[in-house]
């Protein structure tokens, strides 16, 4: 049998590697050739130079998820963080903490009906401007588990076949946050607003800095690819879902108190692992604004 991610001549995914300049102010170590590195020597609650903050850029942009450990971080330091990357986005439905709209609350325990982000997904892709990233800072971890899974969206287009990527090119598909919000902060006290975020987005969108082409479709948000049949819409969403979720595309975080993960949203989509109940994971979330996909 063929394996579906080779072709004639090889791996339909090759990854290059960074034949970038090294890093002078930051140490990067890769978890792994495709997606997500740890950052060392930068303290974040701190004064971190032009050239760090520069340079956390280029990480981000070089791998898609940045890792930080051993942070503490006031609510204040943690917004201010998420403002060198732009304007901060409010979700649409989460709870937030008191006084600050823009710093999410994101917390399980042995209550909980759910935890967050336990499919896989781009946060809030259905904002008509989805955002740009988000920056997660966990200070209570499960004594195990609760790790995070990361997909690499990129690797996910780059190993579709040529006849497949000319199939979806120019294709736009509707994503809606309903089904995914209604009701689902309730035990957190949050009513029900009368109409969630509906947007249409490509299915093949370009990164705004790298130019890379990227899959952007997720089985949290995306619904319907527009002006096809809706069998066929749902037969290519179910594989493209299937494709995007492929180990050979992923990294896995494994959180330890006072870690931050901050990944692009318009390049990966990500999963947390609620195999901890009934232990407590709980952090906040600050999440920077985007642009309308293209």
């Amino acid at each position: 049998m063929t394996d579906p991610m080779r072709g004639n001549n090889g791996p339909r995914y090759k990854h290059v590697a960074d034949e970038s300049a090294p890093y002078e102010t930051i140490a990067v170590d890769k978890l792994t050739p495709i997606i997500g590195a740890e950052i060392q020597g930068v303290d974040l609650s701190g004064a971190v130079s032009n050239r760090q903050m520069d340079e956390i850029h280029r990480a981000l942009a070089e791998n898609s998820v940045i890792f930080f450990r051993d942070q503490n971080l006031s609510q204040e330091q943690h917004l201010g963080f998420g403002r060198n990357f732009g304007e901060l986005h409010i979700h649409p439905a989460a709870p937030h903490a008191p006084g600050h709209k823009e710093l999410m609350i994101i917390h399980a325990d042995k209550d909980s009906p759910r935890a967050n982000g336990e499919g896989w997904h781009s946060d809030v892709s259905c904002d008509p401007e989805p955002p740009m990233g988000s920056i997660l800072y966990i200070k209570t971890c499960p004594p195990k588990g609760g790790d995070t899974l990361f997909a690499s969206m990129y690797a996910a287009y780059e190993a579709l076949s040529d006849k497949m990527k000319t199939y979806l090119e120019g294709l736009v598909a509707v994503h809606d946050g309903e089904e995914n919000y209604r009701g689902t902060y309730k035990n957190f006290g949050m009513e029900d607003k009368p109409v969630y975020p509906k947007a249409e987005h490509p299915v093949i969108r370009t990164h705004p800095v790298t130019g890379k082409k990227a899959l952007y479709v997720n089985r949290g948000f995306t619904r319907r690819i527009l002006g096809v049949p809706r069998d066929e819409s749902h037969a290519i969403l179910n594989y493209l879902w299937t494709h995007s979720e492929n180990p050979l595309f992923q990294c896995r975080f494994r959180w330890q108190p006072n870690s931050i993960a901050f990944w692009d949203n318009r390049c990966v989509q990500h999963r947390a692992m609620w195999d901890y109940w009934p232990h407590t994971r709980s952090g906040f979330r600050v999440t920077v604004a985007g642009d309308r996909p293209v």
